[in-house]
């Protein structure tokens, strides 16, 4: 096997929908991380608990109820339990490659680096889709001011075809006038 070829453990589109969306940033959970891991939730817990110093908040947090209904209306197929002793940890990009360093399995290492694929692939996909929405809207304003512009040439075409009002009568000059007859 070449050194460019990648071994994939687990299909990207079982990562891809095993990534939320809380508090503002993409995390995935200890369940789904632990059985991507081949290893118990309560494991990967304890491992996490036994290293907190490595897990600041901005790595891992604890998902309140609304959080963990949320995570379940983003992904209705997700079997997760609402009878665990414990609210879910949520793990970051960073809390999960921070995981990798506290689980040393050979899996642990393969799915980490897979799941650090994704969330590159996310990021630059994010990128190109910036790119075009700026685009896009860079030709929304060229297409409202051409709109604007043939507005403008309509209306004066229109009063240039409408046909010419009579003349009206000619004025009585008001005030002195030599006798010119």
């Amino acid at each position: 096997m070449s050194k460019g070829q990648k071994i994939s453990v687990v299909p990207d589109e079982v990562l891809i929908n095993k990534i939320y969306f809380i508090r503002g940033q993409k995390i995935m959970l200890d369940t789904d991380l632990a059985e991507l891991y081949g290893v118990e939730t309560r494991i990967l817990k304890q491992a996490v608990r036994r290293n907190i110093g490595r897990f600041p908040e901005d790595f891992m947090f604890e998902l309140t109820k609304e959080e963990q209904t949320a995570v379940k209306e983003q992904n209705e197929a997700s079997e997760q339990s609402n009878h665990a002793k414990y609210a879910p940890f949520a793990f970051s990009e960073h809390g999960v490659l921070m995981l990798s360093s506290v689980l040393n399995s050979e899996r642990a290492i393969k799915v980490n680096i897979q799941i650090m694929r994704i969330y590159t692939k996310l990021k630059e996909m994010v990128l190109t889709h910036k790119d075009i929405l700026l685009k896009l809207e860079q030709l929304e304003k060229k297409v409202v001011q051409h709109d604007e512009n043939m507005q403008m040439i309509f209306t004066a075409l229109k009063q240039l075809l409408q046909e010419p009002k009579p003349p009206k009568e000619p004025k009585k000059r008001i005030g002195f006038r030599p006798n010119d007859d």
